[in-house]
């Protein structure tokens, strides 16, 4: 007589594990670092060793002597968080500012929880926000190389400083200049802000290098587009509205788009599986609320970008997003 084995759910497994979806956000993410490390050289390449050596150890250390757990830094995550938070520091950041990032993504907001799968907020995102409350003279100095041979050069005077040009539109509009004035004083083009707009955090150089990262993560199935589409045609749509209303002091939609952190966010950070949402009804929420609240803080904020901040805050409600909005059971329409 045969033995029935009876087991719990799930019984069909994916190939899927931890450390291919990390290895996959990391080739995705790839493009950008590409891109970070030719226009700023060697000040991205120490940012970038500094926040992975940092985030690894840390995490290390803490299951090791504090939570007496297996170590697993293998799997990836502390390695993607960070990738991303040195893409969202700016270029000429003190290493020790990110040294503080990093430590405080880990152990505060991700290990105190009791690590991966059980944080509430993003780590890189937390961290960067966290970073810019505590030394907002280092976190907007931004740094721009005056072309890609000094940009890896030993001199220091080689690198100038340059404001985002979500910076130079809200500085131009509290001064009272129209928006067109402004755009054509400071040179914008939407070619510039598509292929390398050089002002901003490492993340923000090249539309571009993020959009070919989204089309690998959604061929790879890493992530599915609902959150991160939501959050684009909030944006246009807000935008949009105010921009109809007053084309000469409120930014288009392509230029939100473009600009900022909209992009490295709504694809890397807002799609993170453990502080999103669950079903698809609860991700259009989660991505409509993000897309709001960043075109409301940066018309109406006294800060230019918003994109962290509203990721940051629509993070704590995703419990309550997945507590009314359940993802279909399996065989039900």
């Amino acid at each position: 007589m045969e033995q029935l084995v009876v087991s719990p759910s799930p019984h069909l497994h994916a190939r899927a594990n931890t450390a291919s979806i990390m290895r996959d956000v990391l080739i995705a993410l790839s493009p950008a670092v590409v891109v970070s490390l030719v226009f700023y050289g060697w000040s991205e390449l120490l940012l970038l060793g500094v926040c992975v050596l940092s985030c690894l150890l840390t995490e290390a250390l803490i299951e090791k002597y504090l939570m007496k757990a297996p170590v697993t830094i293998a799997d990836g995550s502390a390695a993607v968080t960070a990738v991303l938070l040195a893409l969202n520091l700016p270029a000429g950041c003190p290493w020790w500012v990110a040294v503080i990032g990093s430590v405080f993504a880990i152990g505060v907001v991700k290990m105190t929880f009791g690590g991966l799968g059980q944080n509430i907020f993003n780590p890189a995102i937390a961290a960067r926000v966290f970073l810019l409350v505590s030394f907002p003279s280092q976190m907007t100095a931004w740094a721009r190389p005056a072309s890609i041979a000094s940009a890896w050069s030993l001199s220091p005077v080689d690198a100038v400083s340059g404001a985002t040009p979500l910076g130079v539109v809200s500085e131009g509009l509290r001064a009272g200049l129209p928006l067109d004035q402004i755009f054509a004083e400071n040179g914008f083009s939407y070619a510039q802000m598509l292929l390398v707009n050089l002002g901003g955090s490492a993340g923000e150089l090249s539309a571009v290098a993020l959009l070919a990262g989204f089309v690998y993560l959604l061929a790879r199935k890493v992530i599915k587009p609902t959150t991160t589409l939501s959050i684009w045609l909030t944006i246009l749509g807000v935008s949009g509205i105010f921009y109809l209303y007053n084309p000469s002091a409120y930014t288009d939609p392509v230029f939100n788009l473009l600009t900022g952190g909209v992009l490295l966010g709504s694809i890397f950070m807002a799609t993170d599986y453990v502080t999103s949402p669950m079903s698809r009804t609860g991700c259009i929420i989660f991505g409509f609320g993000i897309g709001l609240q960043t075109m409301l803080i940066r018309y109406f904020g006294a800060y230019p970008e918003g994109m962290s901040f509203a990721i940051l805050l629509m993070n704590a409600f995703v419990p309550l997003i997945n507590r009314y909005c359940h993802q279909p059971k399996y065989g039900r329409a």
